[in-house]
C-alpha cells in the first residue's frame, strides 16, 4: 500500500480538509457534507415546522428564580450567609466607594485637576499631563463636574478591586496549569455575558446603589485583568528565569525580582484595559441607581434628548481617553522618581490652577445637537423609513419566522451537526447543550426572536466592518483619519448609541439593530485592518511580481491569509452585537432584552428577567463556541 502523495500547504492528495477531519475519502468534502446537512435540515423543517406558541407566563424556571428571590428577601437579615458574608461585603464596598469619593471631592476642583496633571506627569510624561489637565477641566466646562467625579470614583473603586483580585489569579493561572485550565471556561462565560445580565443578580444580593454597581463592574472587568496578567507572566523569557534560579533565587524572589518587573508593560496594559471595561460598565449600572454620568444618559434616553446625552457621552469619552493615554504611556516609559511627585504637584497647583479656582465657563452642546437631530428627522424621514421597512420586511421578519417556527429539538440537531462540521465535537456539544438550556428556560420564542435580531445585526456589522477594515488597511491616510473616530466609538457608552437610533428610526427592533451595528463595527474594523496588515510583505511582493492585480491580491492572497483575524472579528462582532441588542430592550426591541429590563425594574417579573439573562448567556455561549471552534479548525474547504 503506497502512501498518499503530499501537496504543499494542504492535506494528502485524494482528501480534502473536511474529509480528513471526518476520516472520509474521495468526493465527500466538507462543503458536500454541509450541503447535505442544509438539505436535510430544510426537509425536516418543512415536515415538522409548527405555529409558534407564546412563551409561558409561568414556566418552572420563572417560579424557581422567584422562589430564590423570596428566600433572599426573607433571610437577608437573619441567615449567616448574609450576616457574615454578603452584608459585610456590601458594607466594605460601600466604605471603599465613600473613601475614594471623599478623597476626590475633598481635593476640590483645582486640587483634583492638579493631582491628575501631576500624577500623569510622573507616570506618563508632560504630553499626558497636559491631556489630563485639559480633560478634567472639560468636565467643568460641560457643567458635569459632580457627575464626572462620581463616575470616576466608582471606576477607580472597581478597578482597584479588579487589580487586587485579578493580578494574583492571573499569576496563579500562568504558574499553575490546572488553575489556568479551570479558570478558562469561567472567564469565557464572564466575558460573553452581556452587561445587562449582571444587574438582576446584583440587585438581588446587594440591593440597588453603589455597592451593587461596583461589584457588577468588578465581575465584568476582572476577566480582562486575569487574562492579560496571565499572558504577561507566561511571556517572560524562560532563559532569564533559569539564569536567576541558577543564582539561587527563591520562588518569591523570582516572582518579585524577575517575572513581575519583566512583565511590567503587560501588567500596565492589564490595568489600562480593566479601566476601559470598568468605565463602560459603570455607566450601565445607572439602571440600578449608581450615581454619575450614566444617570444623565438614562434621563436623556427617557426624554429622547439626544443633546443632553451627547454632553454626558462626551464627558465619558474624554475621561476614557485621558485614562487610556496616561496608562498606555506609563507602560512605555520609566516613571519619574516618586520623590519628585510632591514638588511637581505643588508647582502645578500654585502656578497653573489656583488663579482659575472654580470659575470655569459652562459650555453645552445640547442645543445645537438637538437642532441637528430635528433637521435630520425632518429631512431624512423618507429614507430612514424605507431602510427600516426594507431590512425588517426582507431580512428580519423572514429569519425570525424561520427560527420561531422551528421545533427546538430540530434546532438543537442542526446546531450539533453544524458544530461537528465546522468546529469539532467539543464545541458542537457545548453549543447543542446551550440550545437545550435555552429551551428548558421556557423562553424559546423570545430567544429565537433575539437570535434573529443578532444574526441580522451581525451580518450588517460584518458587511460594513470588513469593507471599512480593508479600506483602512490599503490606505494609510484613511486609517489615520478614521483612528480617532474608532477610539471615540469604542469608549462611548452603549446607551449613547440608542439616542440617535431612536431619533432616526423610532422605537422598534430595527432601532436596536442600528445601535448594535454602530457599537460593534469599530472592533471589527480594527481586527480586519490588523489581519490584512499582518500578511507578510514578502508574500504580497511575490504576488505583485507574479502579475496579480489589486483585486486578485486582496481576494487570492490577503483575505485568505488574514482568515484568522477575520474570524476573530466575526466572533467579537457577535458578542458585542448580542450585548447591544439586549440594551435595545429599552427602546422597543422586545424579546429577551425587554424581559431582562423588566426583571430588574419590576419585582413581579424578576423570575422571568433572570431566566432571560441566563438565556442570553446561553445564546452567547452557543454563538461563541461555534465561531471560536471554526477559528481553530480549518473551516470549510473545497
Amino acid at each position: 500500500m503506497t502512501r498518499p502523495e503530499l501537496r504543499p500547504g494542504g492535506p494528502p492528495a485524494g482528501r480534502t480538509g473536511g474529509g480528513d477531519r471526518w476520516g472520509v475519502r474521495g468526493p465527500w468534502s466538507t462543503r458536500t457534507i454541509f450541503a447535505i446537512l442544509v438539505v436535510a435540515a430544510a426537509g425536516a423543517y418543512l415536515g415538522f415546522r409548527s405555529t409558534p406558541a407564546a412563551d409561558s407566563a409561568d414556566a418552572a424556571a420563572f417560579r424557581f428564580f422567584d422562589s430564590v428571590r423570596e428566600w433572599v428577601d426573607a433571610n437577608r437579615d437573619s441567615h449567616p450567609l448574609f450576616l457574615f458574608g454578603v452584608n459585610y461585603l456590601r458594607l466594605g464596598v460601600r466604605l471603599l466607594v465613600e473613601a475614594v469619593s471623599a478623597a476626590l471631592t475633598g481635593l476640590g476642583f483645582a486640587g483634583l485637576v492638579a493631582v491628575a496633571g501631576a500624577v500623569s506627569l510622573v507616570l506618563a510624561g508632560w504630553r499626558a499631563a497636559l491631556l489630563a489637565v485639559a480633560g478634567f477641566l472639560s468636565f467643568a466646562v460641560l457643567g458635569l463636574w459632580t457627575e464626572s467625579v462620581d463616575t470616576l470614583a466608582l471606576t477607580l473603586a472597581a478597578v482597584l478591586l479588579s487589580v487586587l483580585i485579578g493580578v494574583p489569579l492571573g499569576i496563579l493561572a500562568a504558574r499553575v496549569r490546572w488553575i489556568g485550565s479551570a479558570l478558562r471556561p469561567v472567564l469565557d462565560v464572564m466575558q460573553i455575558l452581556p452587561t445587562f445580565a449582571y444587574l438582576a443578580p446584583m440587585t438581588l444580593l446587594f440591593l440597588i446603589g453603589s455597592p451593587a454597581a461596583v461589584i457588577a463592574t468588578l465581575i465584568y472587568a476582572v476577566p480582562v485583568t486575569i487574562r492579560i496578567t496571565q499572558l504577561g507572566i507566561a511571556g517572560v523569557a524562560p532563559v532569564t528565569v533559569e539564569a536567576a534560579a541558577a543564582q539561587g533565587s527563591t520562588r518569591w524572589q523570582l516572582l518579585t525580582k524577575v517575572r513581575l518587573p519583566m512583565a511590567r508593560p503587560v501588567l500596565v496594559l492589564a490595568v489600562n484595559q480593566t479601566i476601559m471595561v470598568a468605565l463602560s460598565m459603570v455607566v450601565v449600572t445607572a439602571l440600578i441607581d449608581a450615581p454619575g454620568l450614566g444617570q444623565n444618559i438614562v434621563r436623556a434616553l427617557e426624554r429622547v434628548n439626544v443633546g443632553a446625552a451627547f454632553d454626558a457621552g462626551l464627558a465619558i469619552v474624554i475621561m476614557a481617553v485621558v485614562l487610556d493615554r496616561v496608562t498606555t504611556a506609563a507602560s512605555r516609559r520609566r516613571p519619574l522618581p516618586w520623590r519628585l511627585a510632591v514638588p511637581v504637584l505643588a508647582a502645578a497647583a500654585l502656578v497653573v490652577l489656583l488663579p482659575i479656582g472654580d470659575r470655569v465657563p459652562a459650555l453645552s452642546f445640547a442645543a445645537p445637537v438637538n437642532r441637528l437631530t430635528a433637521w435630520v428627522e425632518l429631512h431624512w424621514y423618507a429614507g430612514t423609513e424605507w431602510l427600516k421597512n426594507t431590512v425588517t420586511g426582507y431580512l428580519l421578519n423572514p429569519l425570525e419566522n424561520l427560527l420561531v417556527t422551528t421545533p427546538w429539538w430540530l434546532f438543537v440537531l442542526f446546531v450539533l451537526g453544524f458544530g461537528l462540521l465546522i468546529a469539532g465535537w467539543r464545541a458542537a456539544l457545548v453549543a447543542a447543550a446551550a440550545a437545550v438550556g435555552v429551551a428548558a428556560l421556557g423562553l424559546w420564542v423570545h430567544a429565537m426572536q433575539t437570535l434573529a435580531t443578532v444574526l441580522v445585526a451581525t451580518a450588517l456589522t460584518l458587511l460594513g466592518g470588513v469593507w471599512a477594515g480593508i479600506s483602512c488597511a490599503r490606505h494609510d491616510r484613511l486609517a489615520t483619519a478614521v483612528r480617532p473616530l474608532l477610539d471615540a466609538a469604542q469608549t462611548m457608552p452603549s446607551f449613547v448609541y440608542l439616542l440617535p437610533a431612536v431619533a432616526l428610526f423610532g422605537a422598534s427592533r430595527f432601532t436596536a439593530i442600528v445601535a448594535a451595528v454602530i457599537f460593534a463595527v469599530p472592533p471589527v474594523v480594527r481586527l480586519v485592518e490588523r489581519g490584512i496588515r499582518d500578511v507578510p510583505p514578502t508574500v504580497v511582493e511575490a504576488a505583485l511580481s507574479a502579475g496579480s492585480t489589486p483585486r486578485q491580491l486582496l481576494w487570492k492572497v490577503q483575505l485568505p491569509m488574514a482568515r484568522g483575524g477575520l474570524l476573530l472579528a466575526a466572533n467579537q462582532g457577535i458578542v458585542m452585537v448580542l450585548g447591544m441588542v439586549v440594551v435595545g430592550g429599552l427602546v422597543g426591541a422586545g424579546a429577551l432584552g425587554y424581559d431582562v429590563v423588566a426583571g430588574f425594574s419590576q419585582r413581579e417579573d424578576f423570575g422571568r428577567g433572570l431566566a432571560a439573562g441566563f438565556a442570553i448567556v446561553l445564546l452567547g455561549v452557543l454563538l461563541d463556541r461555534l465561531t471560536q471552534g471554526f477559528h481553530r479548525s480549518k473551516g470549510p474547504s473545497s
